[in-house]
């Protein structure tokens, strides 16, 4: 490093304790080099991102310029020449961590944009850190209804979201392990308590068949809430299988028989 500022002012811990390894600190850019840059941390000293650490950050470090401040993690107190190494990275991503935290614990409803699919659910991320959105915690309007489940079928539904945008909540996080869970149907809850308030068990509703499987049948209903009907429950003819009585686009009127865990559920039993 051709480029030499003044290292680590002497100040008295008593005073200004010093900063611990894995702490974020902030700090003023008071020198740029081609492989490194240094940031004044006032009481603390000089502190320096280069090496791996500068180049993993380019992208972050680039637009820079002399008196910007910006977070940074001590990853070492003190190299051989008196600096306090420092990550702007291992910052931003616990930063980004600290927020997520905040966002989940408020409850609070994000968009993201999916960038992957399989057979598990879909791929994006959140303040740039990966995450994940298990097929279990679609809404019930973007769970795949696969016939016979079978599992290369949903992969292959889950396909059509990749570069869609969904809103979301954060069910579950571990910055250690790096897993962050996402939840559609979290989003929607508050929602669909509202618009179940509408209906009542004895109702009879319209709605229009919106997927078929070998259990029954979902039923789109006013007010974007979908309705389940259990095979039992679509033909006195236990005998026949769902599809071969609903077609997916196929108008019905149908009875709730029962409103539990935000869902209606209903009956075609001598209706059709």
């Amino acid at each position: 490093m051709a480029l030499k500022l003044k290292p680590l002012r002497k100040v008295d811990s008593e005073i200004i304790p010093p900063p611990k390894v894995g702490e974020i600190v902030e700090g003023k850019v008071v020198a740029l080099a081609r492989s490194s840059l240094f940031l004044d941390l006032g009481a603390k000293g000089i502190g320096i991102i280069y090496g791996a650490e500068f180049r993993k950050a380019r992208n972050i470090l680039k637009n820079l310029k002399k008196g910007d401040v910006i977070s940074a993690k001590v990853v070492n107190l003190e190299n051989e020449d008196g600096y306090r190494e420092l990550s702007a990275i291992g910052a931003s991503r616990d930063l980004a961590w600290k927020e997520l935290r905040e966002l989940k614990e408020k409850g609070e409803t994000v968009e993201v944009k999916i960038s992957k699919a399989n057979k598990g659910g879909l791929i994006s991320d959140v303040k740039e850190i990966p995450a994940f959105l298990p097929v279990s915690h679609l809404s019930p309007q973007n769970y795949p209804k696969i016939e016979d489940g079978d599992s290369s079928k949903i992969a292959r539904a889950l396909q059509k979201f990749i570069g869609k945008t969904l809103k979301v909540k954060i069910i579950d996080l571990d910055p250690r392990k790096g897993n962050l869970i996402l939840s559609e149907k979290a989003s929607r809850v508050e929602k669909e308590k509202e618009t179940l308030k509408n209906y009542q068990i004895g109702d009879i509703v319209e709605g229009k068949i919106t997927g078929v499987t070998n259990f029954g049948a979902f039923v789109g209903l006013e007010g974007d809430i979908e309705g389940l009907l259990y095979s039992s429950e679509i033909s006195e003819k236990n005998k026949e299988k769902p599809e071969e009585i609903l077609k997916r686009g196929q108008k019905v009127k149908a009875k709730i028989i029962k409103i539990t865990d935000n869902r209606l559920y209903l009956s075609l039993k001598g209706l059709v």
